[in-house]
């Protein structure tokens, strides 16, 4: 059986952690790798349906998340999981159960800023917060708390998908999980 992991890609609202994670998804498939993608809208949608975003819900999602993942993970699969995770207590919860398990855990922080995030809108959060529609927007009047020793940190507005994604992979090579 091959080993699995879990790469947990943690950023602000269009920081680029999904697109990241796709891109490396598919590079890892071609290279014939089992691969599996949480995206964070999915997982809201079909596991944590129901769930809001106070401080106790957005850590019952994460929770949730970090089950599916440790559980993938230990079972083989390279799982990517591009979620905002905004607390870092709630993150390290999730290392601990992948500790636990003795199960591959890799946090990259995909640290692109505030300002790159709301250019980029891809899901026009930043507009809507700004016309007073929203509230509670990650990294604008809402905290997220960036990761004090991620294994890796991207600047995504310094880099291409494909760059990134290769530093990604460069990790997992440097530790023997691909």
């Amino acid at each position: 059986m091959t080993t699995g992991a879990t790469v947990w890609l943690t950023g602000l609202p269009s920081a680029g952690k999904t697109t990241i994670a796709h891109e490396l998804a598919g590079r890892l498939r071609a290279a014939g790798r089992r691969v599996e993608v949480l995206d964070g809208d999915e997982i809201r949608e079909f596991i944590s349906a129901g769930l809001g975003f106070s401080r106790a819900d957005r850590h019952t999602n994460v929770q949730r998340i970090g089950f599916v993942a440790e559980l993938l993970s230990r079972n083989g699969v390279l799982t990517l999981v591009p979620v905002i995770a905004p607390y870092a207590d709630s993150r390290d919860a999730v290392r601990g159960r992948h500790e636990e398990n003795a199960t591959p855990y890799l946090e990259v922080h995909v640290a692109t800023p505030v300002e790159v995030c709301s250019v980029r809108d891809v899901k026009g959060l930043y507009a809507k917060q700004a016309a007073g529609e929203l509230t509670g927007l990650t990294g604008v009047d809402d905290p997220y708390e960036e990761p004090a020793a991620p294994e890796l940190r991207i600047e995504s507005q310094h880099q291409s998908v494909q760059e990134s994604a290769a530093a990604v992979s460069a990790l997992l090579s440097e530790r023997g999980l691909i």
